[in-house]
């Protein structure tokens, strides 16, 4: 997978967040990200991280975002296995990976995860910062924040020039009041009214 870095000082202006009120404001939004990442070319070729506290959400993400990327059947957490592989129903590969428990470096020579990243097709890493010296730059960095309330703020970070299309493109589809609202970061004013609290969302497991 070619990695375009984008410039310097690109990368103040690739930033994005997004108030989730409830579970079904991360389901919209992941649909948008579905959405960006199969009209890219190759289609669902890009390299995601997910970073929060335990019980942010970040499995639930994943499994928002398989979903209506069209995979089946039981979406596993990694969460012993390292890796969990699906395909999706025209073909891509996908590799969701949680590093919470990686910490020696050459397992990910001997799990042969440089093989994995050097082919096309979406990963997912869930705690990057656990790999941080052997994982290659990813396109988009998600964040996940619980709020007082238990609702969740998502903030994005393009890191290269395909996650920054992904990111323009999440925006776009993001209005006020369809899955939360979405502010560019250092920007005064967001797309649009915050969106009213609601319930707290489902996390399933105890290290979503």
């Amino acid at each position: 997978m070619s990695v375009s870095p984008l410039p310097r000082d690109a990368h103040a202006s690739a930033q994005a967040a997004w108030h989730w009120p409830d579970e079904s404001a991360c389901a919209q939004w992941c649909a948008a990200l579905a959405a960006a990442l199969q009209a890219l070319a190759p289609a669902c070729d890009a390299f995601l991280t997910l970073e929060g506290p335990l019980g942010a959400g970040k499995t639930t993400l994943v499994r928002h975002l398989l979903r209506a990327l069209g995979v089946q059947g039981r979406i596993k957490s990694p969460t012993y296995t390292v890796m969990e592989p699906h395909a999706l129903p025209t073909g891509q590969a996908v590799s969701h990976f949680d590093f919470y428990r990686f910490n020696d470096p050459r397992e990910w020579l001997d799990a042969g995860f440089r093989e994995v990243f050097e082919q096309p097709g979406l990963k997912l890493a869930e705690w990057p910062q656990q790999a941080a010296g052997v994982l290659p730059p990813e396109d988009l960095a998600l964040t996940l924040e619980i709020a007082d309330d238990g609702s969740r703020q998502l903030s994005a970070q393009a890191g290269t020039a395909r996650g920054a299309g992904l990111l323009a493109a999440l925006k776009a589809a993001q209005p006020a009041g369809s899955a939360g609202s979405a502010e560019a970061a250092g920007s005064a004013e967001p797309d649009g009214p915050a969106a009213g609290p609601g319930a707290a969302p489902q996390v399933p497991g105890p290290r979503a």
